[in-house]
């Protein structure tokens, strides 16, 4: 099917492909209370924006940094990752129709290096991965996706971008794809003002059906 469409698909990582929004939503929290940033509820407003950007907005001081750093990197090790429901099917049934398929992630390459550990398969599975150490702006800047339609060959207007949080639907609208909002991390209403179509789960999905409909959206 490649041949004969020119859809592409870009996929956040966490909240989307893997079901992690709620440890990392832990996380954060607790290192906030360990070294507070004076934001409340900060774990809610970083959601979607790299490391660095975290830093930058919140942990303004070296020594805290360095600190904050090593104490995430210490919790992340212990986390355990698996797919969202619907989130291997998609992907394998994608590499069946020959389609495209980029990872655009705010995770850096450590963090990759040890989801590969969890999950060996699923690197395999994109033709390319965007991470935060490859691009200057987060999310909601378009930058990421702009980059990954470009990766995978793609006009961006014919590609599907696939987000849970605010900020990484922003970035899908900005971009000029076709969003869809995966509810779960945010509920629907707030993902709906930047989402084409917002769903529950990754199981709803017409596979074919987005293909056809990322295929003709420049035409």
């Amino acid at each position: 099917m490649r041949d004969i469409t020119n859809a592409g698909f870009l996929f956040d990582l966490d909240g989307v492909l893997i079901d992690s929004e709620k440890e990392y939503s832990k996380i954060w929290s607790q290192v906030n209370c360990e070294y507070p940033s004076g934001t409340p509820s900060l774990e809610k407003i970083i959601k979607g924006c790299t490391l660095d950007k975290i830093l930058d907005d919140h942990y303004p001081d070296p020594e805290i940094r360095v600190k904050v750093v090593k104490r995430l990197y210490e919790l992340e090790k212990l986390m355990k990752y698996d797919y969202t429901p619907g989130a291997e099917y998609l992907l394998k049934r994608l590499k069946e129709l020959k389609q495209p398929i980029a990872l655009v992630t705010s995770s850096n390459d450590d963090k990759m290096a040890h989801l590969d550990e969890e999950i060996p398969e699923l690197r395999g599975l994109f033709d390319y991965i965007v991470t935060a150490d490859q691009i200057s702006k987060s999310k909601p800047d378009p930058e990421g996706y702009l980059l990954g339609a470009e990766k995978i060959d793609r006009d961006i207007r014919n590609c599907v971008v696939f987000e849970d949080s605010l900020q990484g639907v922003k970035a899908g609208k900005a971009s000029g794809a076709f969003v869809i909002g995966v509810a779960g991390t945010l509920p629907k209403e707030t993902l709906a003002p930047y989402s084409d179509i917002v769903i529950d789960s990754l199981t709803e999905l017409n596979i074919e059906e987005l293909v056809k409909i990322a295929s003709q959206r420049n035409e």
